[in-house]
């Protein structure tokens, strides 16, 4: 068998590209790259996908390990328990890459927590899995006899799916004594191979020959293809028609309208006669584009038939031939080899392949958010795809690798003020015009619980009426917390402290849903006047977050307890004093002390002699708010050795509470002895009888001084309170001291159990003047608490406490 072969320089060749396309890939890539032969069984090992790209296995399951293949089928797979990568179906690389040189499947690698993306390149390696294959079983030849030796005749070559030297053909013909194969290498896309006539035809000798063409590969094992050779020797017509040239080379943009003419090819033919008449005719398109173009059997003239695109087929060969009509008919050949240029006609493509959403508000700069790829099927500028994006915003855009890119956070982000982000990522390509798509991304922030709950304010006063019944409902606290679900879930609690030798918890409760303060009991404001306490909102955050409200509760008295009346007449049996009938007017003969648990106006006490039954005058009085028993007139026989007094002591709540005291009164002569109040008489001596009698001439003399200095200081005392009665002051309807009201030396003032505004002095004056100072010294000075407590009073109530004093004295 005779043959060429070129499979030396193409090896150099391609051992030659093969090298700087391995090393271009590591430059630029910086990943994994592996390789697996095509037509590899399922489950074949290609690599440790794992293990190379720096991975704990056990950490693949729980980082959501796995992979992403763009625009493929899933030819290849992860285990993801020992990080294998392996195949996972039938890769067919002339399916799938045709003949690019290199073919290779792209891999995304994917782990989650943190995000991470790893590139990986799995190039497919031919094998010698496709024979030669001739476009048909059988050619025919036509060869006049009159050839000449060294007369060449052009042959359809075969064609070889595989690559690189599973593709480099080498041609043997079967013995004969007549044609021999040569092989011309014009150019780089195309290779002549054709019969060369190495001894003259006789047709009388030999009319036909059959030869047969073989075609093998360069691979191991070597595949062949085969085709009939059917030569048949012609007779008389022995000029072949030849073309202006052996080979025409055009260029069209992919554009190109339909019906565009190429070009004209243009061949003669030396005989005369219908020997010289030609018709042209299209042998050959490779590579499958029958279709695509038009030849005018007359006029050669080529012509566009149909839309040509760049991405689909970058080259085209025509085989034309020119027939003569003679007999028989003699060929000419020629070919066309037709260069498609690309143009801008692709917009680019953004795929989003992967997105971490929603981002928490404390997401730090630099996290990963989503993975953006892009692609742009153009070549050169054309395809050369930049991205960018908007609007200007926390985010931006990294590029991580060959048309791919990062979204990554570039800021800080607050959910309060955006809870979402609406972005626009851009791909324009190079071309001019430039082509651009867009993709939308919705950018969720997730909430962080970074906000405490808060109140309008911090501190709010409240008022209750004492004796409120258990369970009331006295104030509600309203917490605001401008965070999300369960961050902004707000629960309200007391901050527990001890009141007295209670806990508060035992006074009050909240509601931790609705914020309702209750009083778990009656308050008494004897007890308790106010009580300050807080409450903490807090969130159902992680951490949660909490702040506290200050309440302030005052308990406003209620006229619940009755005046008492204190020792000796509080008893059953009423006590006796002795009063002897010769007494002056205004004596007074008993004192009566009653206190009132209540404060202000429920606290303010009044004395009421009750009227006898049958008598309208009666010789005694009782002071209104002394208490003091005194005469109003002289001591008559007609008055009874005996009275019976009976005292009403009443407040001024509403409603309006009281309390009686007994006075039993006995009336002795002048010349009697006096008792006490135990009953035992005293007898008088005769030196005291004169001592009683000088006493009574003295006592006039000293009634008379006294009622003229207590007239003067009457006068002042009532010039000074109708001053104070009549300009109101700081200290009546400011916030300043309490005036205290008290009564003089002679009388007793009614007072409450606590210590309060109002109170009493001990003397022994006879008159029911009371005496209206802001500092009496007689009177306890008040505490700094009773001061503040007394700050506590409503305005009106101390208002008509200062003016009463005044009303009493003008009566009086």
């Amino acid at each position: 068998i005779m043959g060429f072969s070129e499979v030396g320089g193409l090896k150099l060749q391609q051992l030659i590209l093969s090298f700087l396309l391995h090393t271009f890939w590591e430059v630029g890539s910086g990943q994994v790259h592996y390789s697996v032969p095509e037509e590899a069984k399922h489950g074949t090992f290609v690599g440790r996908i794992a293990q190379d790209l720096g991975l704990e296995v056990g950490e693949l399951v729980p980082r959501l390990f796995r992979v992403v293949s763009k625009g493929r089928k899933d030819y290849l797979e992860v285990n993801a328990q020992n990080g294998i990568l392996f195949v996972n179906s039938r890769i067919d690389r002339e399916e799938l890459c045709g003949r690019r040189p290199v073919c290779s499947i792209h891999l995304e690698v994917i782990v989650d927590k943190p995000l991470q993306v790893f590139h990986v390149e799995v190039e497919i390696k031919d094998i010698n899995d496709n024979a030669p294959m001739f476009p048909a079983s059988e050619q025919r030849l036509f060869i006049s006899e009159s050839k000449q030796p060294d007369s060449r005749f052009p042959l359809e070559g075969a064609s070889d799916a595989d690559i690189g030297v599973n593709s480099l053909l080498t041609y043997g013909l079967s013995p004969n004594e007549y044609f021999i194969l040569e092989m011309q290498t014009s150019s780089e896309q195309s290779k002549a191979l054709s019969l060369l006539l190495r001894k003259s035809l006789d047709r009388e000798d030999t009319a036909e020959i059959d030869l047969l063409l073989t075609a093998t590969d360069g691979g191991k094992p070597e595949l062949t293809g085969t085709v009939q050779l059917k030569i048949s020797v012609l007779d008389v017509n022995d000029n072949d028609p030849e073309f202006d040239q052996s080979e025409y080379k055009v260029k069209l943009l992919e554009n190109v309208a339909n019906g565009t003419f190429i070009v004209k090819v243009n061949a003669t033919d030396r005989d005369e006669g219908i020997n010289k008449v030609l018709q042209y005719s299209l042998r050959s398109i490779k590579p499958k584009g029958n279709d695509l173009f038009r030849l005018n059997e007359n006029t050669g003239e080529i012509r566009i038939n149909g839309n040509l695109d760049f991405e689909e087929n970058k080259f085209y060969e025509l085989q034309v031939e020119a027939n003569d009509k003679g007999i028989p008919p003699m060929v000419g050949h020629c070919r066309v080899l037709v260069e498609v240029l690309d143009i801008n006609d692709n917009a680019p493509e953004v795929v989003v392949t992967s997105l971490s959403l929603p981002v928490r508000e404390d997401a730090p700069p630099g996290t990963v958010i989503a993975l953006i790829s892009v692609f742009d099927p153009d070549s050169g500028a054309n395809g050369e795809v930049t991205c960018s994006l908007s609007p200007p915003g926390p985010f931006t855009l990294v590029s991580t690798f060959r048309n791919y890119y990062s979204l990554l956070l570039d800021g800080t982000v607050d959910r309060e003020s955006i809870s979402v982000y609406e972005l626009v990522v851009t791909a324009r390509d190079g071309g001019t015009p430039a082509l651009r798509a867009t993709a939308r991304i919705s950018v969720g922030i997730g909430d962080v619980n970074d906000n405490a709950p808060a109140f309008e304010q911090p501190l709010y006063t409240v008022f209750v009426r004492e004796n409120n019944p258990p369970g009331h409902h006295i104030f509600t606290v309203s917490a605001s917390d401008p965070d999300a679900q369960e961050n902004a879930l707000v629960s309200y609690s007391l901050v527990e402290r001890r009141v007295g030798e209670r806990p508060l918890s035992s006074f009050v409760s909240v509601h931790s849903e609705s914020g309702k303060v209750y009083a778990l009991q009656p308050l008494d404001h004897e007890e308790l006047e106010l009580l300050q306490f807080q409450v903490s909102a807090r969130d159902s955050g992680f951490p949660p977050l909490s702040s506290n409200l200050s309440l302030q509760v005052f308990v406003l008295d209620e006229n619940d307890n009755a005046p008492v009346v204190l020792p000796p007449y509080s008893g059953v049996s009423p006590v006796t004093e002795l009063v002897s009938q010769s007494v002056t007017v205004g004596h007074v003969v008993a004192k009566i002390r009653a206190v009132d648990a209540d404060s202000g106006y429920n606290a303010w006490l009044s004395y009421e002699l009750l009227p006898k039954v049958g008598v309208e005058h009666s010789p005694f009085r009782v002071g209104l708010y002394t208490g003091e028993v005194s005469t109003t007139r002289a001591l008559e026989e007609s008055d009874g050795l005996k009275q019976i007094l009976l005292v009403l002591v009443k407040d001024h709540g509403e409603p309006m509470l009281s309390a009686t005291a007994t006075v039993s009164l006995s009336l002795l002569e002048s010349g009697q002895a006096l008792q006490t109040s135990s009953g035992v008489a005293r007898q008088p001596a005769a030196s005291s009888i004169v001592k009683g009698t000088t006493l009574v001439n003295v006592n006039v003399y000293l009634i008379i001084a006294i009622c003229s200095v207590s007239s003067l200081l009457v006068l002042s005392l009532l010039l000074y309170v109708m001053l104070r009665c009549s300009t109101p002051t700081q200290d009546i309807y400011g916030p300043g001291k309490p005036t205290l009201v008290c009564s003089n030396e002679a009388g007793s003032w009614s007072y409450s159990q606590q210590q309060r505004q109002i109170c009493s002095g001990e003397g022994t004056g006879k008159n029911d003047l009371m005496a209206f100072s802001p500092n009496l010294p007689l009177c306890p000075v008040p505490s700094d608490r009773e001061q503040q407590e007394a700050k506590k009073e409503p305005l009106a109530h101390v208002c008509y406490l200062n003016l009463l004093p005044c009303f009493s004295l003008l009566i009086i």
